[in-house]
């Protein structure tokens, strides 16, 4: 934020300490809303930069979030140093519990699978069997070929692959019926 440090002043203190010095001196026991906090602070100091509601309400959302100032029905109070620190969203982490003194802690095991050994003999999962794995083997062409027409007829199965042809229908059969 080298462009606040520019526009200010010399004379000025830093944000968080005006707005301090302002939730301060105004001493309002529901806190002091932002046009309190920016009038008491152009009352005392008078010069101040072009950028001034911005920067005011950039630095007490800065405050608000570290926790510097809390911020109630609309306006801004000094945080309660005997409050509890303001719990994030989400659910709340479960509580470590402590080990008795004297044990060791083992390294957790990583996620996932366990890497394949290189060195384990290859196991079948059905002993026995004598069946290789995956898909079987393309036959070998037969060595005289097929008889026939070779082009339609590529398996030993007696019919062949593919869509039929189509039927074309010759002009001579179709009957006219005269009137």
């Amino acid at each position: 934020m080298a462009t606040e440090e520019v526009n200010k002043p010399p004379s000025l203190p830093s944000y968080p300490k005006l707005i301090m010095n302002a939730i301060e001196a105004l001493n309002d026991k529901n806190g002091s809303n932002k046009t309190s906090i920016s009038k008491y602070i152009e009352s005392k100091y008078g010069d101040l930069p072009a950028g001034h509601t911005t920067l005011l309400s950039h630095h007490l959302n800065r405050m608000k979030q570290t926790g510097e100032l809390v911020f109630l029905k609309n306006n801004y109070m000094k945080a309660d140093p005997n409050a509890p620190p303001k719990r994030g969203r989400g659910r709340p982490p479960k509580p470590k519990v402590p080990l008795p003194p004297g044990v060791v802690l083992t390294p957790a095991r990583p996620r996932g699978r366990p890497p394949k050994d290189p060195n384990a003999p290859i196991t079948s999962s059905k002993p026995g069997t004598g069946k290789p794995r995956g898909r079987p083997r393309k036959m070998a062409r037969p060595e005289g070929g097929i008889t026939g027409n070779s082009t339609l007829m590529s398996t030993g199965s007696g019919r062949p692959r593919g869509r039929p042809p189509k039927v074309k229908t010759s002009p001579l059969t179709e009957v006219s019926v005269g009137h």
